[in-house]
């Protein structure tokens, strides 16, 4: 008898190694989602054998990129690790915390009875979460936003309970971050009518079905109109008239705004063509056409094939904007103003630093929130907020446009304090370019007779 043995012990040890990290994270050494999955039909069979449910958590961090981008990625791979050994603590040799990807983690709690185990685990997570961490000498702290699905009342497999429970997390999110948020069957339904219209907009805009209205902006002194602001309008062939409140955020989360916004561009363009010279177009910008990188070009084209005189052009922008302070929007910015184009702030005192975008970029116009307008009769501190914009402006050589006027009292204050333009429902709501050239061609008669 001839016996021949071979040492497989590296060779078992190897496809071990391979096995763990086919089903771990490598960052953390947290189950990733292919091993999360194999645990969640583990309880699923439990559930449909013994009745006991169980939670499904998702975990996204608040304000994660500010630390990659400060600090750095090497110390957001060390929240990561952190985060990940914080939240083993708190659950049980039965429950399970998986990373999905990026700042993103999934829970499952096992043996879950009554409302108040799961109430009770999300106190915890969200406070152990947020405490402060030493990251080699750098102090960072972090909040969380939870979504969770209840087994089975919110779904008895895998996939439907994840995306339930990432359904709820959006939710929480959307409600302001830092909390929690349980599945409830109208997400369900809100994010399918959400689908709906995505679609449809997606049709919308390849048949240029969508139309643009425009919204006169007045000059106080004269009562002529002296630019007219494009806004985008959706006539749906079944829900009529969908307000842009409804689809714009739609478009900016899908990407649809970049050529929603050339769209508006070319047709208002090619509008203001049709109006007397000392007729502006104003155009709002969307922070996601900066992110493209060709906007520059596409006003700049936009402007040859109509023929339209950049000074004609106005191009408003809003605080949001600026807030990252990136170099590619303030090089963008002066490269259209030295097209020769307007560049106006929108929304002016809703942000965080009007002051400092001030200093950074010389604006030709600015245009106070209707929320400082309305009603400002009647109300001392918003008086004294339009009297320091107004006079800011006018030191600054900007005009000053104030928005959302509805009535001769919300006229009166900022007129008195030397506003240039006003805008607002007490001029015109918006109108299709059919109703503005007999609006210009009517003040045009009265300029004729006077």
């Amino acid at each position: 008898m001839l016996i021949a043995a071979i040492d497989i012990t590296e060779r078992k040890a190897a496809e071990s190694r391979v096995v763990y990290m086919a089903h771990h994270d490598a960052l953390t050494a947290l189950p990733n989602r292919i091993l999360l999955r194999q645990r969640m039909e583990g309880m699923i069979s439990d559930l449909r054998r013994s009745g006991r449910g169980f939670a499904v958590f998702c975990v996204d961090l608040d304000n994660f990129k500010w630390v990659n981008d400060t600090p750095g990625h090497p110390f957001g791979d060390l929240l990561l690790q952190s985060v990940a050994a914080r939240l083993r603590t708190e659950l049980r040799d039965q429950d399970t915390v998986a990373r999905l990807g990026g700042d993103e983690f999934a829970i499952l709690q096992a043996d879950v009875g009554r409302p108040e185990e799961v109430s009770n685990l999300l106190a915890r997570l969200l406070a152990i979460i947020g405490e402060p961490y030493d990251l080699e000498g750098h102090q960072v702290t972090v909040g969380a936003s939870i979504g969770v699905a209840l087994a089975p009342n919110d779904g008895e497999d895998p996939d439907r309970l994840l995306k339930n429970a990432d359904m709820a997390l959006y939710r929480a999110k959307a409600d302001g971050k830092g909390g929690f948020r349980f599945f409830e069957s109208e997400m369900d339904a809100r994010v399918q009518g959400r689908r709906r219209l995505e679609m449809d907009l997606r049709v919308a805009i390849k048949d240029e079905a969508c139309e643009v209205h425009y919204q006169p902006l007045v000059s106080l002194a004269s009562g002529e109109v002296r630019s007219l602001e494009a806004l985008i309008r959706w006539p749906h062939a079944q829900r009529g008239m969908i307000p842009p409140s409804d689809f714009i955020p739609v478009a900016e989360e899908t990407g649809l705004i970049a050529p929603i916004g050339l769209f508006v561009l070319r047709r208002a363009y090619a509008d203001a063509a049709q109006w007397p010279e000392d007729v502006n177009v104003a155009v709002n910008l969307s922070p996601m056409q900066f992110k493209s990188g060709n906007l520059l070009q596409a006003v700049h084209d936009a402007l040859k094939d109509v023929g339209l005189p950049p000074m004609r052009l106005e191009l408003e922008i809003t605080e949001t904007l600026l807030l990252d302070k990136s170099e590619l929007v303030t090089a963008t910015l002066h490269a259209l103003r030295a097209l020769g184009v307007h560049i106006s702030m929108d929304d002016f005192s809703t942000g965080y630093s009007s002051l400092s975008y001030l200093r950074s970029f010389p604006f030709d116009k600015i245009k106070i929130d209707r929320s400082f307008v309305h009603d400002i009769g009647a109300n001392t501190d918003l008086q004294a907020i339009v009297r320091a914009i107004v006079s800011l402006g006018s030191s600054l050589g900007i005009k000053i446009t104030a928005e959302g006027v509805e009535t001769e009292s919300d006229l009166a204050y900022p007129k008195a304090e030397g506003c240039t333009e006003g805008q607002g429902y007490l001029f015109s709501k918006a109108q299709p370019q059919a109703s503005i050239l007999a609006l210009l061609a009517k003040q045009r008669g009265k300029r004729a007779a006077a």
